[in-house]
């Protein structure tokens, strides 16, 4: 019986997946992204994000359960830090998988994994509005509200 086998085990043997896993993490929470195929991306996602969320509470317990799995005091004073101030409202999906293509030697999945508070291309993109013009009939309207915008501004920065 398959019971509670739910995670892929990436063919490896579990001191080797837990090992693997770790170090990843550790590169993710240094560089703030890293490639990586898509299956170690998705089972970094489901080993990272507890130890984000235990690492909003910074005692000394936090760290130690934090630090069993990641065995870096670089990478695990990083994430108590920085990442954990910057993460502290958000309640849970803390990384963003990206696909990127095959890669050329075995055909793999290849993604960024990245977390989804420090990409600033992104954050500035959700930021501006996309401005779309259905009609060019329409737009004489558009430009006299433009105009008048530019005059009121020339003339508030001339007083």
């Amino acid at each position: 019986m398959r019971h509670n086998k739910k995670f892929n085990h990436l063919s490896r043997t579990a001191s080797h997946r837990s090992a693997m896993l770790g170090n990843m993490a550790c590169s993710l929470i240094m560089h703030k992204r890293i490639t990586t195929t898509v299956a170690k991306a998705k089972a970094l996602k489901q080993f990272i994000e507890p130890l984000i969320t235990k690492s909003k509470n910074d005692t000394t317990n936090s760290r130690r359960v934090v630090f069993r799995s990641l065995q870096d005091k670089y990478a695990i004073s990083e994430l108590f830090q920085e990442i954990s101030v910057k993460v502290a409202d958000r309640p849970g999906g803390y990384t963003r998988i990206i696909k990127l293509g095959n890669r050329l030697g075995d055909n793999a999945e290849m993604c960024f994994i990245e977390l989804v508070d420090y990409n600033e291309n992104l954050a500035k993109e959700v930021g501006t509005k996309k401005r779309t013009r259905r009609s060019r009939r329409g737009s004489s309207k558009e430009q006299a509200v433009e105009n008048t915008a530019a005059e009121t501004s020339t003339e508030e920065s001339a007083e």
